[in-house]
Parts: C-alpha cells; sequence; structure tokens
C-alpha cells in the first residue's frame, strides 16, 4: 500500500511535536507572533501593551501546539507558568486587564478593547464557535459582564464573562490565611496554570515573585475541555487598554504538553522592570536622609560626573580582544550605534526574528542609514571564527547581495551593521494585505536578481558562500524594489573545492533540505533547496508551510506539485495577481521551484544552471512525477499530465 503522508507533512509534525515544551527566560531574540501595542523591550520585556488607550496587543508561540491525539479525544494534560507586572497610568485606576489565552486562532482584528479584554466583540462574545479558553487578570469593574470587583482573575470560556473567579491573592501555606494581592501594584507576581486532562482539573495560582507555588489554588474548577479545544491550537497572552492605560508586562514564561508541571523560571535571570515613579520618590526620600546637608554644591556636582562616567561605561562596556585588531577597521564602537538607534528605541525597530531584532539606525557622523541587527551569541566558542566570517562577508560586493558593514560585540551578543533597505523585507509584500500587491513583472525581476546574487554567492567571490537561511523575509528592496539576499548572520564560508565540514542545522522548517537530517552538512545544493521553497514564495503568494491549511496544502512544495500533476499549476500563483502575469514565466517559476526542491541533492540545477533557465540561456529540464517520491508522490505515475 502506498505511503499517503508525505515526507514534509511528517517532518512538519516532528517540528510541532518538538515544540510542545518551552522556556523563556525573557524574550530577548525570542521570536514570537504579536500584534497591536505589544512588542519586546530592549531589555527582554514582552510588553503587552503601552501609553496607548482604546487599544489591543497580542503575543502568541508562533506556532499551534497539539493539544488532542484526534478532535475525538480527551485533552492531554498542561501546564503553564509566568511572571507579570502591571504599571497603571493611575495607581488607584486600572483600565480593562490581559490574559492568558489559548486560541484556535492568532488574528483577533475584530476583537473590541476595554472589558472585552483583546478577545471577543459584541457580536462573538458567548459563541460556543469561539473555541477560547483564557484566564483573565482584571483590573476593571465592568457590571454589563458580571466582573465581582476591579482585581480579580477569572476563568473565561468563548467569553468574557467569567465562568469562575476570585479576588486578586493567594493562600499561605505557613499559616493558611488567603493574602490579598493588587494587581495594580507594579510589583511582579507569578502565575501557575495547570490542566489535568484525566480527571479535568483546571487550577489557577497566584503569589508574589520569589514565593512558591501556593499548595492551594486561587480558583479551581472541574472543566471537560474537550469540546473547547480543538486539535491544534496558539497558546498566548492578549491585553487590552481603554479611557487610561496600563503597560502590561510578561517578563518570563514556560509551557509543557502532557503534564503538569512546567518548567521551573530561572527568577533571577528574568529581565528588569522599569522603575516606575513611586519607587523613584522613596528612593529620593533615602537619599536625602542619609545625604549630610553641608556637603558643598562642588563636592556633589564632582560626584554626580563620576557616577554619570561610571555608568556611561558601563552603559557602553563592549568585549574587546587581543585577536580583534586586525578587524578594528571593521567594528563599530556600541555608543555609535546606540546613538544612531536612539537608544535601540521601539520606534526604530524594523522587525524581530528568530535570530534577533533589526533596528532603523542613522550613523551620527556620516549621517548615512543602516540597518542594525542585535544577534545573541552566548558561546566564547568559535567567536573569533565566526567575527572573521563576518570580516569577510563584508567583502561581498554585488547589486543583489545586502552588502554587511561590520559588526561590534557586547556580553553574550553581536551586533551585526548592513546598508539599509527603504523598502525593507519582501515577505512584507508576499503576505502583508497592507502592502500593495507586486505585480509580476516586479516579482520575475526579483527573482533574477536574487538567483544572480546566489550565483555571485556559490561561484563568483573568492571563498564558498552558503547562506543557509534562504526565503522571502531575508529578501530586502532596495529604493527602486531590486531584490537583494541579505541576513548572513547564519552564512558559512568554504574554500572552493573543499568539502564542508559538519554543523548544527539552522535554518527554516519549510527550507530545509532534507539531507540536512542525515549529514548536517550544508552544502550549495541545500541553499538550492531553500532557493526552490522562495520561488513557490514568491510566485504563489503564500508561506513554505502553513499548519493552518487542510493537510493536503500545509506544504507548499506538495500543494504545487499535486496541482502540477493534474495540469493546473497556474492555478497555485497568488490570487492577488488577478490575470496580469505572463504564463509561460510564471509556470516556468513554478516548475523550476519544484526542480530545485528536488529530494536528491545531486538531481538539483546549480546556480548557474538556474540563472540560465531564467534568462532562457537554457531550457528547464522535464519534471518527471517520480522524481519527487520522497514528498509521498505517487512513485508508480510516470507519465507527465497533458
Amino acid at each position: 500500500m502506498l505511503l499517503k503522508i508525505s515526507f514534509w507533512a511528517l517532518l512538519l509534525k516532528l517540528a510541532l511535536s518538538a515544540t510542545d515544551e518551552f522556556t523563556f527566560n525573557g524574550f530577548r531574540d525570542v521570536n514570537l507572533s504579536m500584534d497591536g501595542l505589544a512588542g519586546i523591550t530592549s531589555d527582554g520585556l514582552l510588553r503587552l501593551s503601552n501609553a496607548t488607550m482604546h487599544a489591543n496587543g497580542h503575543a502568541f508561540f508562533p506556532v499551534p501546539l497539539r493539544f488532542k491525539r484526534s478532535l475525538a479525544d480527551n485533552v492531554f494534560s498542561f501546564s503553564t507558568t509566568f511572571v507579570f507586572a502591571i504599571f497603571p497610568e493611575h495607581p488607584l485606576l486600572g483600565t480593562s486587564g490581559f490574559t492568558f489565552v489559548i486560541s484556535p486562532s492568532k488574528d483577533f482584528t475584530q476583537a473590541s478593547e476595554n472589558y472585552f479584554l483583546g478577545l471577543f466583540n459584541r457580536t462573538n462574545n458567548g459563541n460556543a464557535s469561539n473555541h477560547i479558553l483564557a484566564v483573565e487578570f482584571d483590573t476593571w469593574y465592568s457590571p454589563e459582564v458580571k466582573d465581582i470587583d476591579n482585581n480579580h482573575v477569572g476563568i473565561d470560556i468563548n467569553s468574557v464573562i467569567s465562568n469562575k473567579s476570585h479576588h486578586a491573592g493567594f493562600t499561605s501555606d505557613d499559616d493558611g490565611k488567603f493574602q490579598n494581592l493588587i494587581l495594580l501594584s507594579s510589583q511582579p507576581m507569578q502565575v501557575w496554570i495547570d490542566y489535568d486532562g484525566i480527571d479535568m482539573q483546571f487550577n489557577v495560582t497566584l503569589a508574589p515573585l520569589w514565593t512558591p507555588k501556593p499548595k492551594t489554588a486561587l480558583l479551581s474548577s472541574t472543566i471537560n475541555l474537550s469540546s473547547i479545544i480543538l486539535h491544534h491550537m496558539y497558546v498566548g497572552f492578549s491585553a487590552s487598554v481603554g479611557t487610561s492605560y496600563s503597560y502590561h508586562y510578561i517578563l518570563g514564561w514556560s509551557f509543557k504538553m502532557n503534564g503538569i508541571n512546567a518548567p521551573d523560571l530561572d527568577l533571577s535571570s528574568l529581565p528588569p522592570l522599569p522603575q516606575n515613579l513611586t519607587s523613584l520618590e522613596k528612593h529620593d526620600k533615602i537619599l536625602s536622609l542619609w545625604m549630610p546637608l553641608a556637603i558643598s554644591l562642588f563636592v556633589l556636582i564632582n560626584a554626580v560626573g563620576v557616577i554619570i562616567m561610571v555608568v556611561r561605561k558601563k552603559k557602553f562596556a563592549e568585549f574587546h580582544e587581543d585577536w580583534e585588531l586586525e578587524f578594528e577597521s571593521n567594528r563599530f564602537s556600541y555608543e555609535q550605534l546606540y546613538k544612531a538607534t536612539g537608544g535601540f528605541n521601539d520606534k526604530y525597530l524594523l522587525g524581530i526574528g528568530g535570530f534577533g531584532s533589526v533596528y532603523r539606525g542613522l550613523l551620527p557622523a556620516s549621517k548615512v542609514e543602516v540597518a542594525v541587527k542585535k544577534v545573541s551569541h552566548e558561546s566564547k566558542q568559535g567567536v573569533r571564527e565566526f567575527v572573521a566570517e563576518i570580516v569577510s562577508l563584508g567583502k561581498l560586493r554585488h547589486r543583489n547581495v545586502v552588502q554587511l558593514l561590520g559588526y561590534c560585540r557586547r556580553k553574550g551578543e553581536l551586533i551585526l551593521v548592513y546598508e539599509y533597505m527603504p523598502n525593507g523585507s519582501l515577505d512584507n509584500f508576499l503576505f502583508n494585505q497592507g502592502k500593495p500587491t507586486l505585480n509580476w513583472s516586479m516579482r520575475f525581476q526579483i527573482i533574477k536578481g536574487v538567483a544572480s546574487g546566489l550565483q555571485y554567492l556559490h561561484e563568483g567571490w573568492d571563498q564558498v558562500v552558503i547562506h543557509r537561511d534562504i526565503k522571502a523575509s531575508n529578501v530586502l528592496l532596495d529604493s527602486d524594489m531590486n531584490g537583494r539576499l541579505g541576513d548572513f548572520g547564519l552564512a558559512r564560508l568554504y574554500e572552493h573545492g573543499a568539502a564542508p565540514q559538519t554543523t548544527n542545522v539552522v535554518g527554516t522548517l519549510g527550507f530545509l533540505a532534507p539531507e540536512l537530517a542525515r549529514a548536517c552538512k550544508v552544502t550549495t545544493s541545500s541553499d538550492v533547496f531553500a532557493f526552490g521553497a522562495f520561488l513557490l514564495e514568491v510566485a504563489c503568494g503564500r508561506r513554505a508551510i502553513e499548519p493552518n491549511k487542510q493537510e493536503m496544502e500545509q506544504v507548499l512544495v506538495d500543494w504545487v506539485f499535486a496541482n502540477w500533476k493534474k495540469g493546473m499549476i497556474h492555478e497555485t500563483r497568488d490570487p492577488r495577481l488577478g490575470e496580469d502575469y505572463v504564463l509561460q514565466e510564471l509556470e516556468l517559476v513554478l516548475k523550476l521551484g519544484l526542480f530545485c526542491s528536488h529530494p536528491l541533492p545531486s538531481a538539483r540545477p546549480s546556480m548557474r544552471q538556474v540563472t540560465q533557465i531564467l534568462n532562457e540561456v537554457a531550457p528547464l529540464p522535464p519534471l518527471l512525477p517520480y522524481q519527487c517520491h520522497f514528498s509521498g508522490i505517487d512513485s508508480q505515475l510516470h507519465n507527465k499530465p497533458e
């Protein structure tokens, strides 16, 4: 019996099962799906809201988790813990609140703010079709939704009206007495949410930070979640603000599926909270008591000057080692980049990916616009080689390659400086409905430009450069909308003719060549495989993997191949193109994408062949159905469809 599940579908399922447990001690360099007011501060705090009023913010783990074996089964046991703090505009006046939420979708564009908590609106509030489970931390008393007070925790099922709620606090293990907690206190608190899938027991526990988990839960309820939780669901947070604002911060978060004890957070590693006005006033009073009144103004000014110098030195401290002297001309100072980005201010944030945050900057002296990427790098081993490769990559010169200008080193962090691309990344134009649609002519030119740039990396420079992360989000557009391959943070360099060395498998699911799972050796052929997925992204206007779609449509290459077998490959084009495309070019790109995605490395074309095919210098070889049998294609079919 033929195997019906494709190789890529299996790979997707394995990837999803690998994310059933995670721990974030701070959110610096963490890849989350965020919208609205949500963002990550430079210190690594997840901020769900800001000083904006009447708005929402959402942050989700980027891929859905599997909560059931099948739709008919009971929900698995799960557990999560997180640390939060709420900073209100007015110490005694709250404004809605935030929730931990489990939802079938990350899209809450239709949700209302204020007491709807950014989850529902007047039309869908209470609908069983929502399939939403949330735990609310509410700081606003709303009689219309039957709130018990303005400082409570509640369990919400498909509605903002809580099934069960309780005044915020905890029961002390020492004396058994209930102790109130003020959610608006600006103090960090820890939450534990546990669900026992066998006993169907749902518990919510709250305590001040550094207090062990109380034995008695704040909320405990028997709930059968089987009709509420679907097969795959997203986990994350939602926050809402109304007539006044509050800053809702999450400091750390862990989650575990198939278990009732989420991984412990390392509380000592959590990012610091901003210092609020109240604590500053107290600090000033303490200083005034101890500061001798007779101290002279001259001494005071000098003391302040010394403090400023020490703080400044610590603030702009960098890592320098002797071996870096040869790279000094390629190094930027941290102070220079700090000023260029306004202190890595969120308003200059261009994007956040799995490997770092990117900021727009203006170099103070030259007034040159740059893109500054902060990359976490905790390991001392290999840093010298990494920096040497970064400096070497700075010598690349090609019209379709973003130039790497230099680097900076901090403790546990590398900062890369690129030339700035004013039109941002290609994926914004392909997948962001708010951006104008790229016509086919522009897409085809971008494809040919990226192919030319990748051929240069593989063949046209002193060393072989293997990019390792080719995808639409790493193709940037200059002022003339030319496609330029960027983000060389994962690139590897080899001498021409040398055998690639074994390395860690990194990259993006859907773009990883199948041989990497076996050999862990990146080659130019593995880059070609990723380029094939990129071609399909551009032509189809779809991401390489979309878990929310039907099973046969989740993996883009499988879906395109299935349509090719039926003689309908052109039907996979981006519907936003309408009829504005050249059929011959469109089919060429789609078939070339499948050809580059061949499961056997030896069967894939080189980038030189790819550019020749795109420029009609060489013909596209025939593609046969049996060539992709590793992707679940019926290997018994050998006749090309009419």
